[in-house]
């Protein structure tokens, strides 16, 4: 019975997770499980605790029953917009660089932001410089 039911959350799980073009990373993340556990949720290995299927239910925009095997899975609906830490349009390194920063420490933090602002002037005056080479008069061969 319990294998039953672990193989039902996983396969509906992992159905309405791909459905949303996520990764197992951005599930779990979402979900505030390792990305160990997540796995063996997916896999049907491990059953997840009632406040756990409950996150998974809301990050997943599927049903508790759904998961539980005691209805058909319908279309997934979008989760929570509290549960969504980057916009699904987010390509796999913009949320890898954000799961990143969450676990950051403060200093971390600062020296990335210290880096990302020095990074942003110099594109500044990289730009002004291609923009005054190209507003150059040029001279045409004979």
């Amino acid at each position: 019975m319990e294998k039953d039911l672990a193989k039902s959350i996983g396969e509906t799980a992992r159905v309405a997770r791909s459905a949303l073009g996520l990764t197992q990373e951005d599930a779990a993340e979402r979900i505030s499980v390792s990305v160990e556990f997540y796995a063996r949720i997916e896999r049907g290995t491990s059953l997840p605790s009632v406040p756990t299927l409950a996150r998974i239910a809301g990050s997943l925009g599927v049903s508790a029953d759904a998961l539980l095997g005691n209805e058909a899975p319908t279309k997934v609906h979008a989760p929570a917009a509290w549960l969504q830490p980057a916009t699904p349009t987010d390509g796999p390194d913009i949320r890898r660089a954000v799961r990143m920063l969450r676990r950051a420490t403060p200093g971390t933090l600062r020296l990335v932001t210290m880096l990302l602002k020095e990074m942003e002037k110099h594109h500044v005056e990289l730009r002004r410089e291609v923009e005054a080479e190209f507003s150059k008069p040029r001279k045409r061969p004979k």
